[in-house]
């Protein structure tokens, strides 16, 4: 990387060594890179395109890609890596010419267990000026049969591919510019954020920055999580006892907000830090008979579980729960069936048996046996970032507090496992920060969370981000920023001032949970 080995050989002169100019390497055209011979890589095409070449539309896994153009000179390289004789990990590398190199490497991340790549998402990132890069993870697959009896692969889509996709890239770039890329970036959601911290603690030195947005990472925790507050919710069916009509979820959610929305001093529809909310769900249990307005006994027991989250037989938790003021979207994981990629980790993985019921589920069991099976391949939970400070990098978590499918909690505690690995929240802060935002759903990403640019800024001009505005927007606006407010780098949340517009971020500070 330029600004590290720059940094080494200015220690190296000041140590009283004369430095000899070494000139760079020579640049290669795109065609000739066919022929670079990298371990365990196989080089499948190579081609110079020109502005208006047709990129073909894509079906499947990722969405229906509409055919576009591609709006810029460029080279693309499509491989294949075989780190094992069961892998088969596809790769694409888009380099913009030289004169619209920014020098910089910007990765593209997978949701889910999709195994696919999006040649037109990675052609819009080269458009930009970012050398591209993506992989399919190792299977073109989306379910789950990819998996069965195939454990190599598990580790591909764990952690891998991404690994191989980065050093094909770097030497690609280096070959075709006659020069190392200087600043390379991973910036991605969801699975995409698992990926990140993976990169984060397997191999430290390919990102110089990272954002691990909303990241679904401790997958042999966090799927057996999951699937239990589906499993909660759905065992005895739509008509069971503890089923919870999604029209009572604007109920709970009205409670929780009545109950806690003030904590923060002003009543705003948002719960700034809902780690502090003390809802009781039994508040508003029926006096009588089941009505729309109330919740049963048994589904005010649902909703206990679905807060407090899932648990070993002893007691000790093995995922966080949903938080107090998310409930309006609890839908998309309670309504009619688990979250399909919560069955495919145990169709797949697990149980290797695609008519697995969830029904069976053993919270207890099922997790311990998946823990057992698959967390070598698929964990990324290592707090121990020593090796990423020690290279330099810089990484931003993002969680939001109203998540869709992932338990944000865990995310946090897993922040305050890094800074006691590190020594302390000193030790952590000036390489790694957590910013959890209020009322967001997930994955929040461009201009309304700027997270990317306040990571650039970091790694590339020593900023450290203390806070980074969030844009909130609603669908029956228009879509359109109604409101922004700070997201403030933990531990610190959002206070108001005491005057001003309360949906203008600048009448906001940053302060310490106990002010």
């Amino acid at each position: 990387m330029n600004h590290r080995t720059f940094q080494a050989a200015l220690v190296f002169l000041l140590a009283g060594f004369a430095l000899v100019s070494i000139p760079a390497a020579a640049q290669q055209t795109c065609e000739s890179l066919k022929s670079i011979e990298i371990p365990n890589i196989t080089i499948t095409s190579v081609t110079a395109g020109s502005p208006g070449y047709e990129l073909s539309g894509q079906a499947g896994a990722m969405g229906n890609i509409p055919a576009r153009k591609v709006q810029v000179p460029f080279c693309r390289i499509e491989a294949f890596s075989a780190p094992t004789g069961d892998s088969h990990i596809g790769i694409e590398v888009w380099l913009p010419a030289a004169a619209d190199w920014n020098g910089k490497f910007l990765a593209a991340g997978n949701p889910g267990f999709i195994g696919s790549l999006s040649s037109g998402g990675l052609a819009g990132i080269m458009e930009r000026g970012y050398v591209a890069a993506g992989t399919d993870t190792g299977h073109v697959d989306a379910g789950f049969e990819w998996a069965i009896g195939h454990p190599e692969k598990w580790a591909d889509w764990g952690y891998r591919a991404v690994h191989e996709m980065v050093v094909v890239t770097k030497t690609m770039a280096e070959k075709y510019y006659g020069k190392p890329i200087e600043y390379s970036y991973w910036n991605s959601c969801h699975n995409g954020g698992n990926q990140g911290l993976n990169e984060a603690q397997r191999y430290p030195d390919d990102f110089d920055g990272i954002v691990a947005s909303d990241p679904a990472f401790w997958i042999s925790r966090l799927q057996p999580g999951s699937l239990y507050i589906s499993w909660v919710a759905l065992k005895d069916g739509v008509d069971g006892p503890g089923y919870i009509p999604t029209a009572k979820l604007a109920v709970i959610h009205r409670a929780a907000l009545d109950a806690c929305d003030a904590n923060d001093g002003l009543v705003d529809g948002l719960i700034e830090d809902p780690t502090k909310c003390e809802f009781d769900p039994a508040s508003i249990r029926c006096p009588g008979p089941d009505e729309p307005f109330c919740l049963t006994a048994a589904q005010v027991n649902t909703v206990q579980k679905i807060y407090e989250g899932a648990k070993f037989n002893d007691g000790t938790p093995i995922y966080t729960g949903f938080e107090r003021g998310s409930e309006m979207t609890w839908a998309f994981m309670i309504e009619k069936e688990p979250f399909s990629v919560n069955l495919n980790y145990f169709k797949g993985l697990v149980f290797e048996d695609p008519d697995w019921d969830f029904r069976t589920f053993d919270v207890d069991r099922d997790t311990r046996r998946g823990i057992a099976k698959t967390g070598d391949a698929v964990d990324g939970n290592n707090p121990d970032l020593r090796p990423l400070k020690k290279a330099g990098g810089k990484l931003i978590i993002v969680s939001s507090w109203n998540s869709l499918a992932l338990p944000p909690r865990q995310v946090v505690e897993y922040y305050k496992s890094v800074e006691e690995a590190m020594g302390g929240p000193e030790q952590t802060r000036d390489f790694a920060r957590l910013f959890s935002i209020p009322g967001a759903g997930g994955c929040v990403v461009g201009e309304n969370f700027q997270a990317f640019e306040a990571l650039q800024a970091w790694v590339e001009e020593g900023k450290a981000p203390e806070q980074i505005i969030y844009g909130h927007t609603e669908s029956d606006r228009g879509g359109r920023v109604y409101r922004t407010r700070p997201v403030c780098a933990y531990p610190k949340v959002s206070k108001y001032k005491g005057s001003g517009d309360i949906n203008d971020a600048a009448n906001f500070t940053c302060v310490s949970p106990e002010d």
